[in-house]
C-alpha cells in the first residue's frame, strides 16, 4: 500500500483531538447519504410515474392513429390494409369518435362516445383487460349496448343491465326547430383504467351504433394501430404519412400527450437538480472538515515534508481522508435508495395507513398508487455525481496542506 494512502487512512481512523472534526465528518457523510437516498429514490418514483401513466394511456388509446381531416375517413379498409403491411405494425382496428351528452335519472354528464369492433379493438388496446363487469363482446350491433368508465357510471347513477340515454350534438332539422338526436342505450358492461380521463368520460359502443347515431354511413373517424415497439410510434407514423391522401393524417402518442409527457420529464430534470443540492451541501462541509484538518495536522505535515514527502504526496493524503468521507456516504445512501425504491409500494402504503393520509389522488395524478421503476442508469449517475462533488471538495484543503512551511509549522511545537 503507498504510504500515502495508509497515511489518509490512518488519520480517518484516528482518535481525533479536535471533536469538530469528527461531527462534521459524521454530518458530511450522513448529508452525501440523504442526498443520494433521496435522488435515487425520486428519480425512481419518477421514472415508475412515466412508465404507469404511458401504459394506462396507451391501454386507452393507441400508438398510432390515422384520421381524416373532418372526423370522417372515406375507404377506411384500403388504408387498414395499407397501414397494415408496414413491418412494424402489428394490429389495426377502425373506430368511430364523437362527443354526447349520457343522462339517466336526471343526472347529465358529458362524454366522449367511441364506435368500436370489440374483436378488432382487443387487439390494439388493452380495455378488455380493465374490464369490471361484462365484457366487450357483449356490445353488439343494433343492441345499442354500451360500456361505460367506471367513474361515469358511478357519477349517473347506473349499473349493467340499466338504461342511459345518448343526446348526439347533431340535431334533427324540423319545421319546429332543431330538435336534438336522442336514443336510448343499455349498459352492459363497466371497465376502470385506473385514468380519470376514461374512467370519468369515456362510453364505449358498437361501431355499427355509431354509425347510425352519428349518420357516417359506412364512414369511420379513424384506424387505430398497434406497433411491435411503442417508442418507434414518431417514425411509423412518419413513414405512413407519406403514403397517404392529403385529406388523411397520422399521429402517434408522443404528439397526442406531448404536452403531459414532456411536464413530467421536465420535472423529474428539476427535481434531480434540486436534491442534488443536497449532496453540494454535504460536499462543502467536507471542505471545512479538511481545512480543519489540515491546521490540525501541520505539525505532522511539517515532519512528513523533511522526511521527504513532495507536495503531491500530502495532497494525496488528504484527498484519500476527504474520498472516505464520500465514498461511505455515497454506498450508504445508494443501499438505502435501492432498498427503499424497490419496496415503496410496501412503504408507502404503510405510511398512509399509519396517519391516514393518501399521497395520489387519480383525479389529478391519474394513477391512486405511488410507483417504482429502478433504473440502474439513475443509480451509477448519481453516485457518479456525489463522489465527483466529493473529489472536488477535496482539492482546495488539500492544495493548502501542500503549501504548509514545514519551518513555520514547527517553530512552536
Amino acid at each position: 500500500m503507498r504510504y500515502e494512502l495508509a497515511v489518509g487512512l490512518r488519520y480517518t481512523r484516528a482518535r481525533r483531538r479536535n471533536r469538530f472534526i469528527g461531527v462534521n465528518s459524521a454530518v458530511s457523510m450522513i448529508g452525501i447519504a440523504v442526498g443520494v437516498w433521496a435522488l435515487i429514490v425520486v428519480l425512481s418514483v419518477m421514472n415508475g410515474f412515466q412508465k404507469e401513466v404511458r401504459e394506462r394511456i396507451l391501454g386507452v388509446a393507441s400508438h398510432v392513429q390515422i384520421v381524416g381531416a373532418d372526423g370522417r375517413l372515406e375507404a377506411w379498409p384500403r388504408i387498414a390494409e395499407q397501414a397494415a403491411r408496414h413491418p412494424r405494425v402489428l394490429a389495426t382496428a377502425p373506430f368511430v369518435q364523437a362527443q354526447a351528452m349520457l343522462t339517466s335519472g336526471g343526472t347529465v354528464r358529458g362524454a366522449l362516445v367511441r364506435g368500436i369492433l370489440p374483436e378488432e379493438e382487443d387487439r390494439v388496446a388493452d380495455l378488455g383487460k380493465h374490464m369490471r363487469a361484462g365484457h366487450l363482446g357483449d356490445l353488439r350491433p343494433g343492441e345499442f349496448g354500451v360500456v361505460l368508465g367506471a367513474d361515469l357510471a358511478r357519477a349517473l347513477g347506473v349499473l349493467r343491465g340499466d338504461k342511459v340515454a345518448l343526446v348526439a350534438p347533431q340535431g334533427l332539422v324540423t319545421p319546429a326547430g332543431v330538435i336534438p338526436r336522442l336514443k336510448q342505450f343499455t349498459v352492459v358492461g363497466v371497465f376502470e383504467a385506473g385514468i380519470s380521463e376514461a374512467d370519468a368520460g369515456l362510453a364505449l359502443v358498437h361501431m355499427k351504433d355509431a354509425q347510425t347515431l352519428y349518420q357516417l354511413g359506412e364512414r369511420v373517424s379513424g384506424v387505430r394501430l398497434k406497433l411491435d415497439d411503442l417508442f418507434a410510434a414518431r417514425e411509423v407514423s412518419a413513414e405512413l404519412a407519406g403514403g397517404l391522401p392529403r385529406d388523411v393524417y397520422a399521429f402517434d402518442w408522443t404528439r397526442s400527450h406531448a404536452n403531459f409527457f414532456r411536464a413530467v420529464e421536465i420535472e423529474k430534470r428539476m427535481m434531480f437538480i434540486i436534491l442534488a443540492l443536497i449532496i453540494l451541501v454535504a460536499a462543502i462541509n467536507i471542505v471545512s472538515t479538511l481545512v480543519v484538518a489540515v491546521t490540525d495536522k501541520q505539525a505532522d505535515i511539517a515532519i512528513l515534508r523533511t522526511v521527504g514527502a513532495a507536495p503531491g504526496s500530502v495532497m494525496q493524503i488528504f484527498i484519500v481522508q476527504g474520498m472516505v468521507i464520500g465514498i461511505i456516504g455515497t454506498l450508504a445512501g445508494m443501499a438505502l435508495g435501492i432498498v427503499t425504491a424497490l419496496n415503496i409500494d410496501v412503504i408507502v402504503p404503510a405510511i398512509e395507513s399509519a396517519f391516514n393520509v393518501k399521497f395520489l389522488s387519480k383525479d389529478v395524478y391519474m394513477i391512486p398508487d405511488l410507483p417504482s421503476d429502478l433504473q440502474a442508469d439513475d443509480v451509477v449517475s448519481v453516485c457518479l455525481m456525489a463522489l465527483a462533488l466529493s473529489f472536488l471538495a477535496t482539492l482546495y484543503p488539500s492544495w493548502r496542506a501542500a503549501r504548509v512551511n514545514p519551518a513555520e509549522a514547527l517553530r512552536y511545537e
